[in-house]
């Protein structure tokens, strides 16, 4: 499952807003700091203020900040309420489902399950344990540290943070 880029700068949002708990941070040095269009993020900013998470503080000295502490935050409400669409396959949606091995299939119960799943782990999680210390986060590099398993790396490899395959080299 892949986020939307929607969900992925709402997550940021907050983040950042929780990394600076003692001021008002604005959408200019959250898009800066993120690389992302200040009128995208405009787009979040009011969505969040909408659902209850955000106070938005308007003119001159105005910013953003956190309506409720960051322990209080759950991250599975927060991708509920930024995601479209949960349907992993077609089958999903009785409306437009036209697959016609509906009816013998187990996809959609195996992919169910995980989706269940996957929402557990998020709904056990708050934005306090994403966030670290609040402090003003710096830049990291793309992708440092972080190594994820992919079935097709081959052999037995797996793909690091941009695209290289790790592990049994010179196979």
């Amino acid at each position: 499952m892949r986020l939307a880029d929607y969900t992925d700068y709402t997550l940021r949002v907050l983040m950042y807003c929780a990394s600076n708990p003692d001021r008002l941070v604005t959408i200019a040095e959250i898009a800066q700091v993120h690389e992302v269009s200040k009128s995208h993020l405009m787009k979040i900013v009011n969505d969040l203020g909408r659902q209850g998470v955000l106070e938005t503080v308007r003119g001159r000295n105005g910013g953003i900040r956190l309506l409720k502490p960051p322990a209080k935050i759950v991250i599975g409400d927060v991708v509920r309420g930024a995601e479209t669409d949960f349907r992993l396959v077609e089958c999903f949606d009785p409306d437009t489902n036209r697959c016609g091995l509906s009816a013998t299939c187990r996809m959609k119960g195996l992919l169910g399950h995980a989706l269940a799943a996957y929402f557990k782990e998020l709904d056990g999680a708050t934005l306090a344990d994403i966030v670290g210390d609040p402090v003003k986060p710096s830049r990291p590099r793309a992708g440092a540290g972080i190594v994820i398993p992919i079935a097709s790396a081959g052999r037995g490899g797996r793909k690091a943070a941009g695209g290289r395959t790790a592990g049994r080299a010179g196979r």
